[in-house]
């Protein structure tokens, strides 16, 4: 086997704030052997900030790091992929450079690989910018290691460690463009044929950072339906169940329900040539044998009605202007470790 069990892709982009904090948490708390068995490369995605230059004084210090400098910026997805070129381990785990791992992930995640699996999801939570943790909505997926359950959980890069030969088998990189997880994440589960489920706090996500692509308005935020025309071209070459087929197209039009209805992503004049876009969608990857949904937006994307959609999200956010704050989690108990089930789900 491998001695070389995890390779850690960091692509790195204006970052300078969080870069040491992500690269700490890595190997924190390792044993000389557990470290010897994990390598992590960082992708400088030529960023215009200190990033280059302090990926390199980070690595002549501490030389557990190998960094790759490109040459001009390329964006996330594939950063990745330039730094999945230079793995040499078994596994893979794409860790964001705003993100960090809390302490003790990397230990049960090595401890959870070594049972062999393809892909091995991990839990996370949200944090806010004043420190503020939160549970996923999504993270209750992990207590039912079924593909019906697993297919709801955030389709996200960084809470799927994926065995690299299965990326080779599948041929399976991250696409050009925002959004790449959506042709990545749910491919990879899909095709797993053993799947680990550590339901465990591995990974602290930050939300709302400035010039994070999730909190910026940008027209770029379109290129979530070409990800989407990616992923179910790649499941329409399969024969999937048609349940799962469902599944998938619900999860689709969720997504973009929740990229359309953040101010911080559409720009309010762009949100009707959105939502057509989302009703084009609709009606071409409607599967013939959907039940339908019973959700309100659902079915006015059904009836490609902008109008009467616009009049109940403002209704709505009239209501909400002043919601109750998510519950908080203790950091302890977030990151308290669970046991591990894998299951074959082929």
């Amino acid at each position: 086997m491998n001695s070389l069990l995890l390779t850690v892709v960091v692509p790195v982009y204006a970052v300078e704030g969080y870069l040491y904090q992500c690269l700490e948490s890595i190997r924190a708390g390792l044993t000389a052997e557990e470290s010897a068995s994990v390598e992590v490369i960082a992708v400088d995605d030529a960023s215009p900030d200190g990033c280059g230059e302090m990926l390199d004084g980070y690595a002549a210090r501490h030389g557990d790091l190998r960094v790759v400098h490109l040459s001009h910026n390329v964006g996330l997805g594939l950063a990745r992929n330039a730094g999945l070129a230079e793995a040499r381990g078994e596994y893979v785990w794409f860790v964001d450079s705003d993100d960090w791992l809390p302490a003790g992930s990397v230990r049960a995640v090595l401890q959870q690989l070594r049972t062999g699996p393809d892909l091995l999801l991990i839990d996370h939570l949200r944090v806010q910018e004043n420190g503020r943790l939160e549970r996923d909505a999504s993270s209750g997926a992990l207590k039912d290691p079924s593909l019906a359950s697993l297919i709801k959980l955030q389709h996200t890069a960084w809470n799927r460690i994926v065995r690299r030969g299965l990326l080779e088998e599948l041929n399976l990189r991250f696409l050009p463009g925002w959004y790449e997880d959506v042709p990545f994440s749910n491919p990879v589960l899909i095709a797993a044929d053993r799947v680990a489920v550590l339901d465990r706090v591995c990974y602290h996500y930050r939300v709302g950072r400035l010039g994070a692509i999730t909190a910026t308005r940008s027209e770029r935020h379109f290129e979530a339906f070409e990800q989407y025309d990616r992923m179910l071209a790649w499941t329409a070459e399969r024969d999937l169940e048609p349940w799962l087929r469902h599944a998938l197209f619900t999860l689709m039009v969720n997504h973009l329900l929740v990229v359309l209805g953040n101010d911080g992503r559409v720009h309010p004049r762009q949100r009707r040539a959105f939502f057509k876009r989302l009703a084009a969608h609709y009606r071409r990857y409607l599967p013939a044998d959907y039940p339908g949904h019973p959700g309100i937006k659902h079915k006015l994307v059904q009836a490609r009605s902008y109008a009467a959609y616009a009049t109940m999200r403002q209704a709505y956010r009239v209501v909400k202007r002043n919601p109750e704050p998510s519950p908080a989690v203790q950091p302890v108990l977030a990151s308290a470790p669970q046991p591990a089930q894998t299951v074959t789900i082929r």
